[in-house]
């Protein structure tokens, strides 16, 4: 094929750093460790007894770069990190969770290929009836922190607790459960008070809220601000021997609704399976298909509107990170990656003149709102 795609950045600190670079500075591990287990702790951080990750779901460096005025508390400083590919929630948090790429913990996007059972899988909600035991590849930072020693503390809605999403992305963790964001920070500052802990805090209000109703939204808005305002209480309450590190899984922009478009019908002719986001879909077709040509033709049919890749070019490019060859194929053969504010939708089951319902904030792609989230350091870490 004559059309190049993107290459993933190589030795760039991401999501995958951020857990074992706090056992770095907890002083429970270190370089021979770290090689041990194959993880790398590319961020720098000061020492501390323990810490506090806080992960704000679906907020953007960009987006928050844009609200900085309602954000006085996370836009102090101008760190960033990668999130990763694909920009979405299951793929981002597991890679947090075990400090490796979705090309070696196997969750590659918000659904994926099953291939032994030839069927499409939501890997975001469906651990509790879809996806099969062992599909995880690999252990839990927050199982490992536990066997050096660390309390690994789980901090989330209530409705999370019994997930199996949590069961398996966050096993070995201890979860507290906590409906709203003030109650978290509190939790947190309870964890914290004494011994050496690992706290991971999760803030899913505003990636819902995005969804729904945009990030450039009022209610986007005003939820950053409880956000903000409960982060600088937390920097202002935990112990002087606590590190506190913000980030977020992936950031968003806003779709708008002529930008949601419908895929070819006949272009699908021979896909068997629609996986991942609409900014991000991956397409596994029918044994015997002319991939390339598919290829050619998505390139056509979306232009400047996409980047279309086979799965060959775009495990080669580095888009999933070092992909395990039980991993390989539950990526699709075909990936549209959106540029732009495009999303990409297969409507071919909904009824003519029904509303789809489409989201208005959206992810999953590569565009620099969607892969650089913020990192704002506090307390020990500052």
């Amino acid at each position: 094929m004559g059309t190049s795609v993107p290459t993933a950045p190589d030795g760039a600190a991401n999501l995958a750093d951020v857990l074992p670079s706090c056992l770095v500075a907890l002083g429970a591990a270190d370089d021979a460790w770290l090689r041990d287990h194959g993880l790398e702790a590319r961020i720098a951080l000061r020492t501390a007894r323990s810490a506090v990750v806080v992960l704000v779901d679906g907020l953007g460096a960009n987006a928050l770069a844009a609200r900085s005025g309602h954000a006085r508390f996370l836009t102090a400083t101008k760190k960033r990190l990668r999130s990763g590919f694909p920009t979405t929630t299951a793929a981002a948090l597991t890679t947090l969770a075990t400090g490796r790429s979705p090309g070696t913990h196997g969750v590659v996007g918000y659904s994926g290929w099953n291939p032994d059972e030839s069927r499409v899988m939501n890997l975001l909600s469906g651990w509790d009836d879809e996806v099969p035991a062992g599909w995880l590849r690999s252990g839990t930072v927050f199982t490992a922190a536990s066997a050096l020693g660390v309390d690994p503390v789980v901090v989330a809605p209530g409705r999370y607790r019994s997930s199996g999403m949590t069961a398996n992305v966050l096993g070995g963790a201890r979860f507290v459960s906590a409906d709203t964001v003030p109650a978290r920070i509190d939790a947190a500052l309870d964890a914290t008070a004494t011994g050496q802990q690992l706290v991971y805090l999760y803030i899913p209000e505003l990636d819902s809220i995005g969804h729904k109703h945009g990030w450039q939204s009022d209610r986007w808005t005003a939820a950053l601000e409880l956000v903000d305002g409960e982060l600088a209480r937390l920097a202002a309450r935990i112990g002087p021997d606590v590190g506190v590190l913000v980030t977020a899984d992936h950031g968003v922009l806003d779709v708008p609704p002529e930008s949601n478009l419908a895929m070819d019908p006949a272009l699908l002719t021979d896909v068997v399976g629609v996986a991942g986001d609409p900014r991000c879909r991956q397409l596994t077709v029918a044994p015997g298909t002319d991939v390339p040509a598919l290829v050619e033709a998505f390139r056509t049919a979306l232009g400047k509107r996409a980047v279309v890749a086979s799965r060959d070019e775009a495990v080669a490019a580095g888009w999933f990170g070092a992909v395990a060859p039980e991993v390989l194929p539950r990526i699709g053969d075909v990936l549209l990656v959106a540029r732009g504010s495009w999303a990409f939708n297969d409507d071919r089951a909904v009824p003519a003149g029904t509303d789809p319902g489409r989201m208005i904030g959206q992810h999953g792609a590569m565009t620099d709102d969607e892969l650089l989230v913020p990192l704002r350091l506090a307390g020990a870490f500052a």
